[in-house]
């Protein structure tokens, strides 16, 4: 693991007899989102497009066996099935009250902003794993504008950075009933459909199941990624996919290196060919993969 990626894992650590408040009035469970959804179980609520995405999307998730695969799912695919501006991912050690904590984002943030925050939240971030628990670990949504109850906390103020009003958060939990990891999607409420609470449900477990994999099979053969990236783009590519990965437009890119769009997109083109891919999501995955981009 590079020492970059080792910055993205943080551990957080809360009592479990920690005092939770009562902030009833800042979730709703997921027969409270919307009426169409009273029975989050009954898949006849999906059309025959969202049931397609649905299935393709479990499948993607089986095919996850490495951090930049699951970047490439969550930020890529997954995004027609629930739309979110990011994803923090929290899992528990072995040790009860320990999560190892990564954050994912389409847009440019800073990589440790999600994960930090996340550990160092003493308020919302309790707050949503009580809910989730009291409402029978079923997904619950947060609203942690400035009428939460919770409005300074770190994680909101994080989230706040990123432009996002609302976020939908399930878990899973083991044999003993407890919480065995947390997945957050952070999203604007703008871009939230009538079922997306319902598809977190649904996938959270592939969600899981994903990340869970990557912690197991997470590549060793570092030196021989570093190798397989060497050579393959230009200097000039190479710059124009870091700020692709910063999430800039053509226009964008153009600007900062005085060049034109048309020929940004030229180089766009390329970068997509020389690493085999059809889309710029799928080339910042590559790219992750083979060293040519660091986190």
């Amino acid at each position: 693991m590079s020492r970059s990626q080792k910055a993205l894992m943080q551990t957080v650590a809360y009592p479990a007899s920690r005092p939770i408040e009562a902030a009833t009035s800042a979730f709703r469970s997921s027969g409270q989102v919307n009426n169409t959804i009273a029975n989050p179980g009954n898949a006849s609520l999906l059309d025959r497009l969202e049931l397609e995405s649905l299935m393709l999307n479990i499948d993607a998730s089986l095919r996850v066996h490495a951090r930049h695969q699951f970047h490439t799912w969550t930020q890529g695919l997954l995004q027609g099935l629930v739309k979110h501006q990011a994803l923090v991912c929290a899992l528990r050690e072995s040790d009860s009250a320990s999560f190892n904590v990564d954050g994912f984002a389409t847009a440019a943030t800073e990589p440790t902003l999600l994960s930090d925050s996340f550990c160092q939240d003493t308020s919302m971030v309790p707050h949503l794993i009580r809910a989730w628990e009291d409402n029978h670990f079923q997904p619950v949504i947060c609203e942690p504008g400035s009428g939460s109850a919770f409005p300074h906390s770190a994680f909101a103020r994080a989230l706040a950075k990123i432009g996002t009003d609302i976020v939908f958060a399930h878990g899973t939990y083991d044999v003993f009933g407890k919480l065995a990891s947390f997945f957050v999607f952070a999203c604007r409420s703008e871009d939230t459909g009538p079922n997306q609470l319902y598809f977190v449900e649904l996938i959270v477990p592939f969600v899981h199941l994903a990340w869970t994999r990557i912690r197991i099979d997470r590549p060793t053969d570092i030196a021989g990624a570093t190798a397989a990236g060497a050579g393959l783009l230009s200097p000039r590519e190479q710059e124009i996919l870091k700020w692709i990965h910063i999430g800039k437009s053509n226009i964008e890119i153009g600007l900062i290196l005085g060049i034109s769009p048309l020929t940004v997109k030229n180089h766009v083109q390329n970068i997509l060919r020389k690493l085999n891919v059809q889309n710029r999501t799928q080339a910042v995955g590559k790219g992750l993969a083979l060293r040519i981009l660091n986190l």
